[in-house]
């Protein structure tokens, strides 16, 4: 093979490829079906001048496309805010719509035991130090006294945007470590759920036995529904890989987890966007205890009604995100 029969035959797919890389994404989309292919062939082309020795510089021409053109095809996508409005309108509560019984669930176990918890310090006071030391008790109980000065605040913070930040640790790392729990079976999702829900129950009954209730639930109200809901979406999304790492259902191990994943990880994500709004609403709105308690419930109301509507209606007639439909797992 002569090099100018080499060039002479493939000499029209290499100036259609630089077309393609010249003309950016607009060209790619256009040609996405023949460009994969267009480049290996191209690959092909540069072991042949390669090996029978052709000019260096159509050697460099055909190097140049090859690395051009994989710049093309694998360079990440730019954000673009479509992109989280397609993930918060559409992906994230069909996730959550498909996974409804499993949730359901979920919620019983979470809120049930929260219940059983609350009323059981209150028929129990002292029973609050089976559950948390002296100083967290101690500690919960300053938060939530009018007369002491770290009414509504944190010790480690001092100011609203350092509340902000505060919160929004606290609540994420609380989520993840109840995600990744999960990898045992799911069972360390259920547990950490389990324990929270008994924490946060007995820590209600204490402050409800310690006079404190309107206080406590004007604080809570405007931010409750986002951080406890988030909560639990993060156990079920962990309980879901964690059980399908185990019950693949006749797919390989791998190929089980990245099924479940298609509808465990949209639903981590928006649970983590979910907490970050809980923590704006409870570092700037919540701990204002100037605004009358009245204020305070009915803005709580209103987020949660809000935030069922959007989780039942956001994305309806929609495509759903792939991955399991059974209502979990």
């Amino acid at each position: 093979m002569t090099q100018r029969s080499f060039i002479e035959r493939r000499q029209r797919d290499w100036k259609e490829l630089e077309q393609i890389i010249g003309g950016g994404t607009k060209e790619l989309k256009a040609g996405a079906e023949n460009f994969p292919r267009m480049l290996r062939k191209l690959t092909g082309d540069l072991n042949t001048a390669r090996s029978n020795g052709f000019d260096p510089s159509l050697i460099e021409r055909l190097n140049r496309l090859i690395l051009e053109g994989n710049q093309l095809l694998y360079r990440g996508k730019p954000f673009r805010l479509s992109l989280l409005s397609d993930f918060m309108f559409k992906t994230f509560p069909g996730a959550v719509r498909s996974q409804w019984r499993s949730l359901g669930v979920c919620f019983l176990i979470f809120y049930g035991l929260a219940v059983f918890s609350a009323l059981l310090v209150i028929r129990f006071p002292g029973f609050i130090h089976e559950i948390m030391p002296y100083r967290t008790v101690k500690s919960l109980e300053r938060m939530y006294d009018p007369a002491d000065e770290q009414y509504l605040k944190p010790r480690e913070v001092s100011n609203d945007a350092d509340m902000f930040g505060f919160y929004i640790y606290n609540n994420i790392s609380i989520a993840f470590r109840i995600f990744g729990s999960g990898i045992l079976a799911g069972a360390g999702s259920l547990f950490m759920l389990a324990f929270n829900a008994v924490f946060l129950g007995a820590a209600e009954g204490h402050i409800i036995n310690r006079g404190f209730t309107e206080t406590f639930y004007s604080f809570v109200s405007g931010h409750s529904s986002l951080e406890l809901t988030a909560i639990i979406f993060s156990a079920q999304a962990g309980l879901l890989l964690g059980w399908r790492l185990f019950i693949t259902r006749g797919l390989s191990r791998g190929a089980s987890v990245r099924e479940a994943g298609k509808t465990a990880l949209p639903i981590i994500g928006g649970s983590a966007l979910m907490l970050v709004l809980a923590a704006a609403v409870e570092a700037f709105w919540s701990s204002r205890h100037e605004i009358p308690p009245p204020v305070h419930y009915a803005a709580g109301g209103l987020i949660t009604l809000a935030l069922l509507a959007y989780f039942l209606f956001a994305g309806r007639g929609k495509s759903s995100p792939a991955g399991p439909k059974e209502g979990g797992t």
